[in-house]
C-alpha cells in the first residue's frame, strides 16, 4: 500500500464530509478496501478510531457553544454505548471463528448497512426536493419527561449503537434521522446534539474495536491528518457549491459500493 496517497484521499473525503455533511465512514471505510486494499475488519476499526476524534473536537465546541440538547445526548448514549459494546462483542465470537469469517460478515454487513443508509438518505432529498409542500403522518415525539420516553430514547440508541459497533456505519447520518424524526430537533441544536452523541458513542466503539486487535494505526495517523483540514476546507466553501447535484452523485455512488459489498 502506498500510504502518501491516503491522506491525499482522505483530504477529499473530508472535503465531500465538509461540503455535503454525509458521514465520513460511508466514505472512508470502502476507501480502505476498495483502494487500498485494507481487510473489512481492519478498515471498520480503523475508520472507528479515527472518526472519534473529529467527533471529540465538533463535540467539545459545541458544548462551550450550548448548541445540543444534553438530555437527548445523556438517554441516548445510555442506550448507543451498550449497544455498540454489544456490536463489538458479536464481532468478537465471530472472530473466534476464524479471520476469514470476521472479514466476510463485516463486508456483508457493511453493504446491507451503507444501502438502508443511502436510500434512507435519498428518499428524503428527493421527497424535499419534488415534494416540498407533501404532508407526510408524524413520527411520535420522545418526551424524556416520562419513562416511556426515556425507555424508547434508549430502545433506538442501543439498535442504532449495535450497528456502528459492527460496521462504523451510522453513527452521524442514522441518529440525525432519529432526532429531527422523534425529537423534532431546530437546526441550531440538531447538528450539535448528533455530534456530541456520536462522540460518547464511538469513544466506547473504539475501546472496543481496540480490544480486537484490529486497528492499524499507520492507518489511522494518515486518515487524520487529511481528513481533518479536508472537512474544515469543505465546510468553508460549502456556500459555493451546488449541494443536491453533489449529494445525489454521491448517493449513487454509496448505492454501488453497498451492492458490490453484498455480492
Amino acid at each position: 500500500m502506498n500510504f502518501l496517497l491516503l491522506p491525499f484521499f482522505s483530504f477529499l473525503v473530508g472535503i465531500l464530509v465538509g461540503l455535503t455533511g454525509i458521514g465520513g465512514a460511508s466514505l472512508i471505510t470502502p476507501m480502505l478496501i476498495f483502494i487500498f486494499q485494507v481487510p473489512p475488519a481492519v478498515a471498520v476499526s480503523s475508520d472507528v478510531v479515527a472518526a472519534t476524534l473529529m467527533k471529540v473536537v465538533g463535540s467539545i465546541k459545541h458544548w462551550q457553544q450550548e448548541t445540543l440538547d444534553v438530555e437527548v445526548v445523556k438517554w441516548l448514549a445510555s442506550g448507543s454505548v451498550p449497544g455498540s459494546l454489544l456490536g463489538v462483542g458479536i464481532l468478537h465470537l465471530i472472530k473466534q471463528q476464524g479471520e476469514h469469517n470476521l472479514n466476510n460478515i463485516t463486508l456483508h454487513l457493511l453493504g446491507i448497512t451503507i444501502f438502508i443508509v443511502t436510500v434512507l438518505a435519498l428518499l428524503q432529498m428527493l421527497l424535499l426536493t419534488f415534494f416540498p409542500h407533501l404532508q407526510l403522518p408524524e413520527l411520535p415525539k420522545f418526551d424524556l419527561t416520562t419513562p416511556l420516553g426515556r425507555l424508547q430514547t434508549v430502545s433506538v440508541g442501543a439498535i442504532l449503537g449495535c450497528v456502528v459497533g459492527l460496521t462504523s456505519i451510522a453513527s452521524g447520518s442514522m441518529f440525525a434521522l432519529v432526532l429531527i424524526g422523534f425529537f423534532r430537533l431546530d437546526a441550531r441544536r440538531l447538528v450539535g446534539t448528533d455530534i456530541s452523541q456520536a462522540a460518547i458513542l464511538l469513544l466506547f466503539t473504539a475501546v472496543g474495536h481496540l480490544t480486537l486487535g484490529t486497528v492499524d494505526w499507520s492507518l489511522v495517523l494518515p486518515i487524520w491528518l487529511g481528513s481533518v483540514p479536508g472537512v474544515l476546507l469543505g465546510a468553508k466553501i460549502c456556500q459555493f457549491v451546488p449541494q443536491k447535484p453533489l449529494r445525489f452523485m454521491i448517493y449513487f455512488i454509496l448505492m454501488m459500493v453497498s451492492t458490490k459489498f453484498v455480492y
